[in-house]
């Protein structure tokens, strides 16, 4: 299964951002996103932006994460 992560957007360094949720930041190319800009959520699959997301869908998405990580053992 596959699983692509909300995070919001922090600072870019031309294809490259720099990227964060729940204080933890990853690097993400923008190869497929070159309009994305800092403060966009995206959505990060091996370390690839695929798609951006607006900011209530990123944080229901991410409330969804958190409930699963509290149930499973």
């Amino acid at each position: 299964m596959c699983l692509a992560i909300p995070m919001q957007i922090v600072a870019i360094e031309g294809p490259v951002a720099v990227a964060e949720v729940d204080g933890v930041r990853r690097q993400a190319r923008l190869d497929l996103l070159p309009e994305a800009k800092v403060g966009d959520f995206i959505l990060v699959h091996a370390g690839l932006a695929i798609a951006t997301v607006d900011a209530e869908a990123a944080r229901e998405t991410l409330d969804l994460l958190r409930q699963l990580a509290d149930v499973t053992p």
